[in-house]
């Protein structure tokens, strides 16, 4: 199983997503990619196609990538797949490559996808878009545009592949909607036997560590308040925190407030900062600058509260409210109190 080295674009076809497990257990991002997967892959009329490398995977977890989208699943596994090495990973994902030949291939910017993307795209020198959060196809070309924060979030840059394939590029979680499921939806799962093939790394898999440190990330939350300039000061952010603690969710910020030092930069929220999803999304003091808006695109809901009536953040509220948020929380939060 010797990988080759042409990667003429004649020759690769279909749109593969890359989809992450633990202890055979599928990722919530691995049905995420297959929104993007599959837009991209009826634009250019070809299948979407999901890699599946691990061991002992959930046969309803592989049959919920066919309902939500794939066309076809290349299923690797094997007992040392079992937990992600980038070395052991990167050899099956190259071998599968070299065998079917993509002509794009996406993941997600997750740790596994940060990690194992580069490492292949740099050994067959396709390139490699990182941290995207859009992907199309342009109608022209037929080529990948692939569009990421650039200069500190402060531009938007759009990147082409030319010649190299496949194209590849890893997108943000949480930047795109799971599809909805289609109860009986046929694919085909093709397992690749990889037992008797070597699969060396220099790294051998000790334990997960587990973070202690009781903290819920932004990204995971149902449930986000949020604060922007508004805020004026460190202390304002005293009131977001107690609505936050109040109905079980998250606090939020947007740039300007992290670099002042109001919040730590696990809090940001937007281009140069986290891209969120939740149920709620209260955005109290943002003016809502484009780089803001692209981190929340996929909320579900959105309150917004701002005291100049022709700030940015009106455009994409559900439920806009002119006013000063410092005396709308508490009167919110007297209100919860009596129910």
């Amino acid at each position: 199983m010797t990988p080759k080295t042409t990667n003429e674009p004649q020759t690769w076809r279909d749109v593969w997503t890359l989809a992450e497990q633990k202890e055979g257990r599928l990722h919530p991002v691995s049905y995420e990619l297959l929104e993007r997967g599959r837009k991209l892959a009826d634009a250019r009329n070809c299948r979407l196609c999901a890699v599946v490398i691990g061991f002992q995977v959930l046969k309803d977890d592989l049959q919920e990538l066919i309902e939500r989208g794939a066309d076809v699943i290349y299923l690797v596994q094997d007992e040392r797949l079992k937990d992600f090495l980038v070395e052991t990973h990167a050899r099956v994902l190259r071998f599968l490559i070299d065998s079917y030949q993509p002509e794009i291939m996406i993941a997600a910017a997750t740790t596994t996808g940060r990690t194992l993307m580069p490492y292949v795209s740099a050994q067959i020198r396709a390139g490699l878009t990182a941290d995207c959060t859009g992907l199309e196809i342009d109608p022209e070309s037929g080529l990948l545009l692939q569009t990421r924060p650039a200069i500190g979030g402060n531009i938007m840059a759009t990147i082409k592949t030319p010649t190299a394939r496949p194209q590849m590029a890893t997108v943000r979680p949480k930047s795109s909607r799971i599809p909805d499921r289609i109860p009986g939806r046929a694919g085909e799962i093709k397992a690749i036997d990889f037992q008797n093939e070597k699969l060396p790394s220099r790294v051998k898999f000790e334990r997960y560590l587990p973070d202690e440190s009781g903290s819920a990330s932004i990204e995971d939350a149902d449930v986000i308040i949020a604060g922007g300039a508004g805020v004026k000061t460190a202390d304002g952010f005293a009131v977001i925190e107690k609505l936050a603690q109040r109905l079980n969710g998250s606090v939020g910020a947007s740039r300007p407030c992290v670099d002042h030092g109001w919040q730590p930069y696990a809090h940001q929220v937007g281009l140069s900062g986290k891209t969120v999803s939740p149920r709620l999304y209260m955005a109290c003091g943002i003016s809502g600058a484009i780089q803001h808006l692209a981190g929340i695109q996929t909320a579900e809901a959105i309150i917004a509260i701002n005291s100049d009536p022709n700030a940015m953040i009106f455009q994409v509220a559900d439920l806009g409210i002119v006013g000063n948020f410092f005396d709308i929380l508490p009167a919110l939060m007297e209100q919860l109190d009596q129910e």
